[in-house]
């Protein structure tokens, strides 16, 4: 898959991302409450496994949008993926540490679950925080917090600005009135995306996780 440079001279954004890279590097994440009832019940009908699918969840959507796969070049100019790859923690309860896995994105549920489910199997008992060789730079990044429920998570990444990716993370559910809450953390650079853009990207992820069919492909 290639990085694709943008001609700024015919972008849009330009002057936005301009603004935002060299007057007022910024970056900005909302937390937000997701209804997950259906995914969480055709999960445990399917028996997929959760983390699995939330992943690819994300993943799907993520994919979708040029904004957030995007990429700096080394003269600072931006460029979009063609496709990006979710890189996710995975929790060591023996040493209290985690490693970073990367499987590649498959449009396909099932084929990603797979895929995921083996790459964890596989690296479950080597704690090593990267353990995988050669992992892709068109990656994006998923962790979780399955043991906390929140209604606000705030990352701080030092000179962060020229990370252009988004940065997820899932929080525990919780059950409102028959209803199962999954909470979620979008982190933006502004020099990308907007506050339309999120909400777009919410929207979506609201919608994959209420119809969740796929799951049953």
């Amino acid at each position: 898959m290639e990085l694709r440079p943008i001609d700024v001279t015919q972008w849009p954004r330009r002057e936005h991302f301009e603004h935002y890279r060299d007057r007022v590097p910024c970056t900005w994440e909302m937390t937000v409450e997701l209804d997950v009832t259906d995914f969480a019940e055709t999960v445990r009908a399917t028996d997929r496994r959760t983390y699995a699918s939330q992943i690819w969840a994300i993943a799907s959507v993520v994919n979708r949008h040029a904004e957030f796969r995007m990429q700096l070049l080394d003269d600072g100019s931006p460029a979009v993926w063609d496709v990006v790859h979710p890189m996710f923690t995975v929790f060591h309860p023996d040493t209290e540490t985690f490693s970073v896995l990367v499987v590649p994105y498959d449009e396909d549920p099932a084929r990603f679950h797979a895929a995921a489910v083996a790459t964890m199997e596989r690296y479950r008992d080597d704690h090593r925080m990267f353990p995988q060789e050669d992992r892709p730079r068109n990656v994006f990044d998923i962790s979780t917090l399955p043991g906390t429920s929140f209604t606000g998570f705030a990352l701080h990444v030092r000179d962060g600005w020229d990370h252009l990716l988004p940065i997820f993370t899932i929080g525990r559910y919780r059950f409102v009135e028959g209803r199962t809450i999954m909470p979620l953390v979008v982190q933006v650079n502004h020099a990308v995306a907007d506050g339309f853009h999120g909400s777009r990207l919410v929207d979506e992820l609201q919608t994959v996780f209420a119809e969740a069919g796929w799951l049953r492909r």
